[in-house]
């Protein structure tokens, strides 16, 4: 019987990846356009306060002061004093 000699090197692959660079800079150009948009739709000033809204209720003093004697009185109810 004849003997084959099998003396080749086994083959092997080898898979490079790329992209992680490519990766990053989508996630900054990402970041990059949130925040113009956020800038452009809040008007130019994203810290401007003026759109604040005081809202003031007329005739709800008596209603806070029994409120407030009523949370009084519970507190000194639970604690004992």
């Amino acid at each position: 019987m004849a003997n084959p000699d099998n003396n080749q090197a086994p083959h092997t692959t080898v898979n490079k990846t790329s992209g992680t660079g490519s990766g990053i800079i989508i996630g900054i150009l990402a970041v990059l356009v949130i925040g113009f948009g956020f800038f452009f739709f809040s008007g130019g000033d994203p810290l401007d306060n003026s759109s604040d809204v005081n809202v003031t209720v007329e005739g709800a003093g008596d209603a806070v002061q029994g409120a407030a004697e009523a949370v009084e009185g519970a507190a000194e109810t639970a604690t004992g004093n």
